[in-house]
């Protein structure tokens, strides 16, 4: 029988949740109005978890996340998954999305383009917003057309996208207007 676990923890965001079982991370929960909807929200998601001291691998991509919020570059790409139940388009997306690093962004349609399947960049939106790892799949570096923020389907929206990218290093703002210049 396999064994789940799971824990919060503080970051620059707010009290996050992970759960993990025998073969990776199973979810991760960004953070809720307070730590008793966040811990909620986490045992909806996996009811078979229970709180515990997470292994030596969970404690390792934890401390990654926390370091990466407080702006230190991190690559979380290593970090074991669970995709049992996960649909394989997902999986694919999920892939894709965890080569973007720190500090980097790409588009849905660039997703799509990436996966071979170009036009289908409102199902790679959607595949991101099912995401149950956000942070370790980066759903946060994924922009609409345009560098545009786009939607956002975790606790705070948009502005817990922003905030994320801000703390990456990504300006979201308007590049300035071009100066004309007058030729006499």
């Amino acid at each position: 029988m396999t064994e789940h676990g799971f824990t919060l923890f503080d970051t620059e965001i707010g009290r996050c949740g992970i759960a993990w079982g025998d073969h990776g991370l199973v979810a991760l929960q960004l953070p809720e109005r307070d730590e008793s909807r966040t811990r909620a929200r986490l045992i909806r998601r996996c009811p078979q978890a229970r709180e515990a001291t997470p292994p030596p691998d969970v404690r390792d991509a934890i401390e990654a996340i926390i370091a990466l919020l407080r702006g230190e570059p991190r690559d979380l790409s290593a970090v074991a998954l669970d995709m049992d139940g996960v649909p394989i388009f997902d999986r694919r997306v999920y892939e894709v999305a965890r080569t973007i690093m720190p500090g980097m962004t790409l588009s849905y349609g660039e997703i799509s383009a990436r996966l071979g399947a170009p036009g289908l960049a409102r199902e790679v939106g959607q595949a991101l917003g099912r995401n149950p790892f956000p942070i370790v799949v980066p759903c946060h570096r994924v922009l609409a057309a345009g560098g545009k923020l786009g939607g956002f389907s975790a606790p705070g929206g948009s502005s817990t996208k922003q905030r994320m990218l801000e703390l990456e290093g990504v300006s979201l703002e308007p590049p300035p207007p071009a100066q004309q210049t007058l030729e006499l």
